[in-house]
């Protein structure tokens, strides 16, 4: 059975500001105060996984021992079959050292040139630490198809490209309510939430 949630203080081990805006309205009906590695000053860990759960916990694991308080990570990227998963686990590496992820899209349009398969699906792995060394993890994921000219103003990352299935605008158009409905977090943190809070 999974560890229960029972603090009133979570760090979200990034320093991705998109991301914990995400992850802060996620947790906002449990009542719980979060607040940012970025914002508690520690430092970024080196992500030397090779999957997503395993960079998530180097994260959270890294946080929790940072700051002395439970951390909850997020590791998630875009994979592309035809890329064979690409970018995957690199998915913020693309982006470059200035987080350009214009950069990255155009990167990403380049590399897939005239193939014809679109098909993407965002992963989320979620990795939940104590100071003591304790962790749960959870995954999620949603299908869909890249496009081009990326388009919309809401969400980050690569938002702007990924059409989910059943729909007709990206994730970059969509309200964030909509988004957190059904993105790859979202079914990430419906799991967690099942079993920790």
């Amino acid at each position: 059975m999974a560890r229960r949630f029972d603090g009133d203080r979570l760090v979200i081990a990034s320093h991705n500001a998109g991301k914990v805006r995400e992850i802060a309205d996620l947790l906002a009906p449990f009542e719980v105060e979060v607040v940012s590695a970025a914002a508690l000053r520690l430092p970024e860990p080196e992500e030397t996984g090779t999957s997503f759960i395993e960079n998530a916990l180097i994260k959270a694991e890294a946080a929790a021992a940072g700051s002395g308080l439970p951390s909850l990570a997020d590791d998630s990227g875009l994979v592309v079959p035809a890329l064979d998963g690409a970018p995957g686990i690199h998915s913020a590496r693309w982006a470059g050292p200035a987080k350009d992820f214009r950069f990255a899209m155009e990167k990403l349009e380049e590399a897939l040139g005239e193939d014809d398969d679109r098909a993407a699906h965002f992963a989320c792995a979620l990795a939940l630490c104590w100071p003591d060394g304790a962790s749960e993890t959870f995954e999620g994921t949603v299908h869909g198809r890249l496009v081009w000219p990326p388009r919309g103003r809401h969400g980050f990352g690569y938002d702007p490209i990924f059409v989910p299935n059943g729909h007709d605008i990206t994730f970059g158009e969509m309200e964030a309510a909509d988004k957190h409905a059904i993105s790859h977090r979202a079914d990430a943190f419906r799991k967690l939430i099942v079993a920790c809070f």
